[in-house]
């Protein structure tokens, strides 16, 4: 079985599926997948001892969103946005069986003939559909990871087509799963706009309005990796988009986030969503809220699937600091720049940290001096 897919429709160089790689490579790693010594997990993170419940040392916030008090979830939302940019979100709403329904669903998909997800093969015009690699610069570092990624809403650019159609359940569990996410989005969004002193509909008028805003799912799948102190499924880096919803394997740790310079393991609650802050909405609370670095360690031992769900302003719409939190005291940190204007910087760049945000501040910065 071949583990190239020569894409022709834009990407620079064949397509290498890591599920292929993993198959084949023996005991040792291609060497497009090393990442760089100061990038290894080995060299940077101390990994954290295990306990009968879970992992010991900090741990990203758990906010019950059932707590009857809406003042108290929005307090403990706030304070998990400006301290942490991070949050596990339970008793969320969204059943439980429907969680493992699409997981269930998504994992059929992974484990398809070569020729079964080939039919799907995506493009960098768009990203739908499935994949291996981020950005179109040829020669660079590999991520250890595979995916698929869909578009769901504006409903006009959502295709049942690019949908798989195997295994059977897959269509239906993706499209209830993203109709109970996008509730849950607009409800957190609302929360997340109390924090800021704002009306709880503000953050959700700036991403577009109901029907409006953007939505789409990248599934991730890392198979087992025999040297995973030499390489990472996904690279450091803060979502471009508002806002995220990852459902992750219960047993399977693999998320860290970077916080005061060192990189936390995720300890998952079981049917948790992880929710963070991407880089839209840094730039529409003018950095009140901060996206945060986050990257994913891989295992020698188990395959890890994952569903991020971003939810995002519509493409087209400026995206600003709002007015109310602009001031004297508080200036504009960053210029008006649409999603689609923000997402050709990654499309052609791939993932690099905060530098594409940062590059958004010191351009401001030169502008007003």
């Amino acid at each position: 079985m071949s583990s190239c897919f020569n894409g022709g429709a834009g990407w620079p160089e064949p397509v290498v599926r890591v599920q292929a790689v993993s198959d084949t490579c023996g005991e040792t790693i291609p060497e497009r997948y090393v990442k760089p010594p100061n990038e290894r997990p080995s060299t940077t993170t101390p990994q954290p001892a295990a306990s009968s419940h879970g992992i010991s040392g900090p741990n990203i916030p758990v906010v019950d969103m059932s707590m009857p008090d809406s003042e108290e979830t929005a307090r403990a939302v706030e304070a998990a946005c400006r301290e942490w940019g991070f949050f596990q979100a339970v008793n969320h709403g969204v059943r439980p069986e429907l969680l493992r329904r699409a997981r269930s669903s998504w994992r059929g998909f992974f484990r398809q003939p070569a020729e079964v997800r080939e039919r799907y093969a995506n493009s960098p015009t768009t990203y739908e559909g499935y994949g291996s690699r981020l950005g179109t610069a040829k020669g660079g570092h590999l991520d250890w990871g595979d995916y698929y990624f869909l578009h769901l809403l504006p409903s006009s650019i959502k295709s049942h087509d690019k949908w798989p159609d195997l295994p059977s359940t897959l269509r239906e569990a993706t499209e209830e799963y993203s109709e109970d996410v996008v509730k849950l989005c607009r409800r957190v969004s609302s929360l997340m706009s109390k924090g800021l002193g704002l009306d709880g509909g503000r953050l959700h008028e700036a991403f577009g309005g109901e029907g409006g805003e953007g939505a789409c799912l990248r599934v991730n799948f890392y198979p087992r990796c025999p040297q995973p102190e030499l390489t990472l499924g996904v690279a450091a880096h803060s979502d471009p988009g508002g806002m995220t919803m990852l459902l992750v394997d219960d047993h399977v740790r693999g998320l860290q986030v970077r916080k005061d310079g060192q990189w936390i393991t995720v300890d998952p609650v079981p049917d948790a969503f992880i929710v963070n802050i991407g880089d839209q909405i840094q730039v529409l609370s003018n950095a009140a809220y901060k996206s945060v670095e986050h990257r994913v360690t891989v295992s020698a031992a188990e395959e890890r699937l994952s569903l991020a769900f971003f939810y995002n302003p519509r493409s087209d719409i400026p995206v600003g600091p709002m007015p109310e939190l602009v001031g004297p005291e508080s200036p504009a940190m960053y210029p008006e720049m649409t999603f689609d204007e923000y997402r050709v910087h990654i499309r052609q760049r791939g993932l690099s940290g905060k530098a594409h945000l940062q590059s958004l501040q010191s351009f401001r910065s030169a502008a007003s001096s």
